[in-house]
């Protein structure tokens, strides 16, 4: 049916009369527009199987009536489900596993194959009033046996045996689109007099695409409860709030499965994509600007398994606060160019692929801030930092980052002291060290990197319990043995260290004197630049051997009272220039003056 049948041949006779006869016809299936409207109702459907295409025309909203207080599903159209009174409750009796897709209930008889159920856990022990790893709209696949069905969702955490499901039967709508408007909310509006034009709950394969918005309130798209959809080629710019919290998105999903945004554009917005608890979403070719509220968020309420591609537009994950938990797992990021990338809360396996960051004049801009809890990174460049810290201990894959470049500031933290997993480095890319500290307690392993200071800049520091340097080359740093406990820091692989830097040393320790050092050098170089020593040892218990070190140039400072306690062992080495300036006397536990090839 075309809305001109009713009369509607412009925006000044308002369409929601005809709409609603329509709609609400069963014979009519797809709605066709081909003038500019004006609505000033906000209408609830319960339709399936309808298409509203508004080809490309304005759709206006003068004079719409009051939303109620905090309602992003005031919407001009609003497709909703129902939910039956048919609830059960069914507790689990053992464990149940990440993937798992057979649930346990009471009853099996009761679910009827095919039929669609809401489905959501009870709040985690000793956690946020809104943290539910399960709150999702699913569809019954298979009566297992009397007291296990099978559903079409995965989970994605480890539930223990103890907590409670609820179940709640839903007749959602399905396949209602909404398609092709010029939309125009109302401007300067507030929540009550704001306008916008989707949103959908208990639906189920419904698309929107080809909407141009400005102006709106609440999100363009707003999706709770919702499974099998896509939202495409859809543009919201200069929204009427972007600090109201929910407002002045372009689409929100809150409970959803298997949702796919694509090809979307933002501009002066807060949020291009929210996943709010959802899961199996995909974002791709999507773009922000005027980005500084971020494009791309997820909430932290255990969204797991996402995806995005092919997209620009400042990144936060798992950042909204403890309430709702601030978690997430195996989040996916590839091809994304942005100015900020924070995911610095308890997300699990993300994984990063050719990331680009470049800051601007906003404060924070430019660096890559990630939870040492399984992330990978490959080939991610950024202006300004890398950040490491960790809030999580999930994952069974270490932290890895490869083939990565990033630039320090003065006195730049690269891992927070809270990280105890081991952290990989590898041919990754470090400029402007100048007082870096890697302050976390795990094994650190830099692996065929390019450390790159200043020649009166301080060195970096380390307080990992054990640190590897393996080939690469660490120029104008050094590494400051700084940790709280005992440490081993290995330089081998071929490793050069070359320069100098403001301490005058490029092995060294501070901090506690009791602690042991244990130092192991092996087929590397040392390269010093004037009378820079390649090692400086003055106090403590240390543990030093030496076996293949080539050392040109400089001095090695090796005080007596460094070896009070442990041992020294420097011998195949090639000292080529090299001033001795401290060597221990030998003895039962140290020597030095055999086996090497001193070069004068």
């Amino acid at each position: 049916m075309d809305l001109r049948s009713f009369g509607l041949f412009g925006a000044d006779t308002p369409a929601d009369a005809a709409l609603d006869a329509l709609v609400n016809d069963p014979a009519v299936h797809r709605v066709e527009a081909h003038t500019d409207l004006n609505f000033v109702k906000r209408h609830t459907f319960d339709r399936s199987g309808i298409e509203l295409d508004f080809g490309g025309h304005r759709v206006t909203t003068t004079g719409i009536e009051p939303n109620t207080n905090d309602n992003p599903f005031g919407a001009v159209l609003y497709f909703k489900g129902r939910r039956t009174g048919s609830t059960l409750t069914a507790k689990l009796s053992a464990p149940m596993p990440d993937l798992a897709d057979i649930f346990e209930v009471p009853d099996a008889g009761a679910f009827g194959v095919g039929e669609w159920w809401a489905v959501e856990i009870d709040a985690k022990p000793g956690g946020g009033q809104y943290e539910k790893e399960v709150q999702r709209l699913v569809q019954v696949t298979q009566r297992v046996d009397g007291t296990h069905i099978r559903v079409n969702y995965k989970i994605g955490w480890d539930l223990a045996a103890g907590r409670t499901f609820h179940w709640t039967k839903v007749e959602p709508v399905t396949r209602s689109h909404v398609r092709n408007m010029v939309f125009e909310g109302v401007p300067d509006a507030d929540q009550l007099s704001g306008s916008h034009p989707v949103a959908y709950e208990y639906a189920v394969s419904c698309d929107v695409s080809g909407i141009d918005a400005t102006g709106t309130f609440w999100p363009v798209v707003m999706r709770r409860w919702c499974t099998y959809f896509h939202t495409y080629q859809c543009q919201l710019k200069n929204p009427s709030s972007v600090t109201w919290g929910g407002a002045g998105y372009l689409t929100q999903q809150i409970y959803c499965l298997y949702g796919h945004v694509e090809d979307c554009h933002t501009a002066n917005a807060r949020h291009l994509n929210d996943w709010t608890a959802s899961a199996y979403g995909y974002v791709t070719n999507c773009h922000g600007d005027g980005d500084d509220q971020g494009p791309f968020v997820t909430h932290g309420q255990f969204e797991h398994d996402l995806v995005y591609t092919g997209n620009s537009g400042l990144m936060t994950f798992a950042n909204s606060g403890t309430a709702w938990g601030g978690a997430a797992k195996r989040v996916s990021v590839t091809r994304h160019v942005c100015s900020w990338f924070v995911a610095r809360v308890a997300v699990t396996d993300l994984t990063l692929e050719d990331m680009r960051v470049i800051g601007n004049a906003q404060s924070g801009s430019g660096m890559i801030w990630i939870n040492a809890d399984g992330a990978q990174l490959r080939g991610c460049t950024a202006s300004g930092p890398l950040v490491i810290s960790q809030s999580s201990q999930r994952s069974t894959r270490p932290t890895v980052v490869a083939d990565s470049a990033f630039t320090l500031g003065k006195g730049a933290e690269v891992t927070a002291a809270n990280v105890s997993a081991a952290v990989h480095l590898e041919r990754v890319a470090l400029d402007g060290l100048d007082g870096a500290s890697f302050k976390g307690t795990g094994p650190l392993v830099l692996d065929a990197c390019a450390f790159t200071g200043k020649p009166d800049a301080a060195p970096s520091a380390f307080a990992h319990s054990s640190v590897t340097v393996r080939g690469g080359r660490h120029q104008d740093t050094g590494l400051v043995l700084n940790g709280a406990k005992d440490q081993e820091v290995v330089v081998e692989g071929g490793a050069v260290l070359g320069g100098t830097n403001a301490s005058g040393a490029l092995l060294s320790r501070t901090g506690d004197k009791d602690r042991t050092v244990r130092w192991r050098l092996g087929v590397c170089t040392s390269e010093p630049t004037g009378d820079t020593a390649h090692v400086r040892l003055t106090e403590g218990a240390n543990e030093y051997l030496a076996q293949g070190v080539v050392l040109r140039g400089g001095s090695l400072d090796l005080a007596e009272a460094a070896f009070a306690e442990g041992w020294l062992l420097h011998s195949g080495c090639v000292e080529d220039g090299t001033a001795r300036t401290r060597l221990p006397a030998e003895g039962d536990r140290v020597r030095h003056k055999d086996g090497n090839l001193l070069l004068g």
